[in-house]
């Protein structure tokens, strides 16, 4: 899909990855309304793109249409939903050990916010017949994130839900880009673009791939490409990919002494 000129609503798109998204496709000529638990400084990024801001608490599906209602007041019908919002709050031992409070709040904002947008869009999307959900997931979504057990299964959700909206909605004129970065220099690890290295993309480098790859119609959009190997490795060889991940959480225990998800990246 070409984005200039489309609506475009970007969740968690006052900082980051997100507002990285936002600004480019501002650049490309789109419509962008950036939906963002801190208005704030939504409203600062929003000035500075020409966009609007709306306080917006993806756990709250009636905050996620009154983003898609403000969006389309201001701008018409949204083209394109991308569903940026996430967190990771990490293990505090074992692999069960987070909360109930912190499992509830990982699938509401990396599952059901994607579930509750498809929900308020589908039906005019589907009469019209165009429309584009990118949902951001994370390489721990074909993988794993050593550390973050209910991160990980979200994020597998995640992935299996945009699979859905497109095996039943792709002829319905319906896209969907499912995307899966590995480590990116954000605020989520403490980082800025400056941090970035190696292995480690900006989140100018994600928003970049997002958006060639929804100009292709990509589904799986990996900005490290990377990844892509680690996944066949994992499909072809269970047993062993599970060996290799011990060795590496066994790797990080011996350099920090515990599962830092913050540092995870300096050994991958």
């Amino acid at each position: 899909m070409d984005i200039s000129g489309k609506t475009i609503v970007i969740t968690g798109g006052a900082s980051g990855i997100g507002a990285a998204l936002a600004r480019q496709a501002a650049d490309s000529g789109a419509k962008v309304c950036i939906a963002d638990l801190n208005e704030t400084l939504a409203a600062k990024v929003a000035k500075d793109i020409g966009g609007i801001a709306v306080a917006c608490d993806v756990t709250q599906e009636a905050q996620i249409v009154a983003a898609i209602d403000a969006a389309e007041a201001a701008f018409g019908p949204v083209d394109i939903f991308v569903s940026n919002a996430g967190l990771g709050r990490g293990d505090p031992s074992h692999a069960a050990s987070a909360p109930d409070a912190d499992w509830t709040l990982n699938w509401n904002v990396h599952v059901m916010a994607h579930v509750w947008a498809a929900r308020a869009l589908l039906p005019a999307m589907i009469e019209r017949g165009s429309g584009y959900f990118v949902n951001v997931a994370s390489a721990a979504g074909l993988l794993n994130q050593i550390g973050d057990a209910a991160y990980s299964a979200t994020k597998h959700a995640a992935v299996s839900f945009a699979e859905s909206l497109s095996i039943t909605h792709g002829g319905d004129g319906i896209g969907v880009s499912v995307v899966c970065p590995q480590y990116v220099a954000t605020p989520l690890l403490g980082l800025a673009d400056g941090d970035a290295q190696g292995d480690l993309l900006t989140a100018s480098d994600v928003a970049h791939a997002v958006w060639d790859g929804v100009q292709k119609d990509t589904f799986v959009i990996l900005p490290h490409p990377d990844v892509a190997k680690y996944s066949a490795a994992r499909a072809t060889d269970p047993a062993r990919w599970i060996k290799g991940m011990q060795m590496l959480r066994a790797k990080a225990m011996s350099a920090h002494g515990k599962i830092s998800v913050a540092e995870f990246y300096k050994l991958v």
